[in-house]
C-alpha cells in the first residue's frame, strides 16, 4: 500500500485539470467536481456585506446574551478602551492598549465559538472535548495576560 496522502492516491495532477482516479475519490478536496457551494453562498456585492454585517451582529448578541464571560470582557473593554484614550501616553501607546483589549473580545469570542460547537457535537464528556475547551480558555488567558504586560508596558516606559 502506497504511503502517500490518501488525497495523492485519488487525483491526477495535470496542468489543464485535476480529476478523480475513482469514484470513491470524489469527496475529496476543493477540486472535486461532485463537491457542492452551499446554498447559502450565492450572494455577492452589498447584499452580502449586508448579510455578512446582520450575521456578526446576531453572534454579538448571542454571545452577550449567553456567555458571562463574554459580557466581563466587554464591560472591562468599555472601561479600559475610554480609559487608554485619554491617558496621557503616545499614540502608538493608546494604539497598543485599545488593540491587546480588543484582543480579548475576539479571543473570547472564537473561545465561545468553539465551546458551543463543542456542545453541540455532544455534551458527554470525553478527553478530546476537555482538552479543546481547556486550550480555548488557556488562549483567553493568555490575551488577558498580554493586556496587563501591554498596559504595564505602555504606562512604565510611557510609550
Amino acid at each position: 500500500r502506497s504511503r502517500r496522502p490518501l488525497r495523492a492516491q485519488c487525483m491526477i495532477f495535470s496542468p489543464a485539470w485535476i480529476t478523480p482516479l475513482s469514484p470513491s475519490c470524489s469527496s475529496l478536496g476543493p477540486f472535486s467536481p461532485a463537491m457542492e457551494e452551499s446554498p447559502f453562498k450565492g450572494k455577492t456585492g452589498l447584499t452580502r456585506v449586508l448579510n455578512a454585517f446582520r450575521y456578526s451582529m446576531a453572534g454579538l448578541a448571542a454571545a452577550y446574551r449567553n456567555e458571562d464571560a463574554f459580557r466581563q470582557e466587554v464591560w472591562l473593554a468599555v472601561i479600559l478602551i475610554p480609559l487608554a484614550l485619554f491617558l496621557p501616553v503616545s499614540a502608538i501607546g493608546k494604539a497598543l492598549m485599545v488593540a491587546s483589549v480588543l484582543l480579548v473580545v475576539i479571543v473570547e469570542l472564537i473561545n465561545s465559538a468553539l465551546e458551543a460547537t463543542v456542545d453541540r457535537i455532544s455534551l458527554e464528556q470525553h478527553h478530546l472535548a476537555k482538552r479543546a475547551k481547556d486550550i480555548g480558555s488557556a488562549a483567553v488567558l493568555i490575551s488577558l495576560l498580554t493586556v496587563v504586560v501591554v498596559w504595564s508596558c505602555v504606562l512604565l516606559q510611557g510609550v
